[in-house]
Parts: C-alpha cells; structure tokens; sequence
C-alpha cells in the first residue's frame, strides 16, 4: 500500500519524504490556503521535493476551462497528476485527458457507484472521502471495500486512493481491505510513527548502555 502526504506544507514535505516513507503528494485548493505564500511557487516545489505522484487540483467546473486548468498544472511537472471534482464536466474532462495521456485523479467521491463511472471514464485514481462518510453516520470503510471488489471484479485499472483519513485505524484499515493508496495529514502520520512501548524500550536501552559504558570505561563504541 502506497502512503501519500495530503498537504501543502513544505517543511512536512520534506520531513517524512526524507524518511523515505511518503510515496505521494495529494493537494487540494484548502490545503494551499493555509499555506503563505504564492500557491503556484508551492506547488512548483512540491513537485520539486517529491519524485513520485503529486495530485493538483483545478478550480474550474466547465469542461473547456477544466482542460485549460489541466494543461498549465501539468507544466509543473511530469509527475502531477490533475485532481478534478466527480461532476459531469469533470468525467468529460477526465476522458478528454486520457486521451491526451494525462493522469487524474477523481476526488470528492462518495460512493461505489461514482467511482465505477469515473474509472470509466478514465481516472487513474479515484479518492473515496471516508472521514466525511464516518461524519454523517455511514461507514466509510464499507465503501472502500465496495470499490475494491469492484474493481478487482471488473480489473479496472484505476487505483483506490482512500482520502479524508481520520486516524490511524484508518490507515490499517484500508491496507486489509486492499486500498491501493491512502493519502493522510502531516499529524496522523506522525501519529502511526509512535508508539508508548518504543518510548519506554528506548528509554530502558539506553539506561542500561550507560551502565555499561560505567563498567567499562575503555569502550569505544
């Protein structure tokens, strides 16, 4: 399973891809606002850092202007993946840029019935919100199985990119239903980093080095 990094903060950016952790980006125009500085700057860097896939998303609703959108994201770079909204244009969109060679991604999707049609039409991924899902009563989760069977069913070649993780459970989750990306905060990854019993084993290992480095004061090492 493929982790993905959803923000545009730079310093989180470069602090877990550096671990050698984060196989993605995913952006959104609310991640950016939160951001100081020129959105296109951050986006140019972002695609800079990270050589694997980073997900921008237009801002437009009609299809010409999707397009148009679609092709000046994708002068970022080879690796940007145009993130377009799950409306009728954006399908027309989507199967315009396969055409052209473009990956997208499908994003704002609620239902296994939205992602079969936009793996129809086209999409490279599809990002099923399963927090948003979680917050109105329904189970999200069920969703992403819903998807995963279906496209295993049917070998679609779209992948599942599960978006609008809440925590960690989530991620573990997605991994044992067959999700083929989550994309998660800055703060939920840092959160699946730690764990009490590490703390308390380093902690106690540590301890007992320096009592051997007291016993033995020649050591080197």
């Amino acid at each position: 399973m493929k982790i993905f990094l959803d923000t545009a903060n730079l310093e989180a950016i470069k602090i877990y891809n550096d671990m050698g952790i984060v196989d993605g980006i995913t952006t959104n125009p609310t991640l950016l606002s939160k951001e100081k500085g020129n959105p296109a700057e951050i986006m140019q860097e972002i695609v800079r850092i990270v050589n694997g896939p980073v997900s921008l998303e237009v801002i437009a609703t009609r299809i010409d202007e999707i397009i148009d959108e679609a092709h000046k994201l994708k002068k970022y770079g080879q690796n940007v993946i145009v993130k377009i909204p799950m409306i009728p244009d954006g399908m027309k969109a989507v199967k315009k840029l396969k055409e052209e060679g473009i990956e997208t991604n499908v994003t704002l999707v609620f239902s296994a019935n939205q992602a079969i049609l936009a793996a129809k039409a086209g999409a490279s991924y599809v990002s099923p919100f399963i927090g948003r899902l979680d917050d109105i009563g329904n189970e999200g989760m069920l969703v992403i199985k819903e998807i995963v069977q279906i496209f295993r069913n049917y070998e679609f070649r779209t992948q599942v990119l599960v978006a609008s993780i809440r925590h960690p459970v989530h991620v573990t989750e997605a991994g044992k239903v067959g999700a083929d990306v989550v994309t998660l905060p800055p703060d939920i990854l840092g959160k699946m980093l730690l764990h009490p019993l590490t703390d308390k084993g380093l902690v106690a290992f540590l301890s007992d080095w320096e009592k051997v480095k007291k016993e033995n004061p020649q050591l080197t090492i």
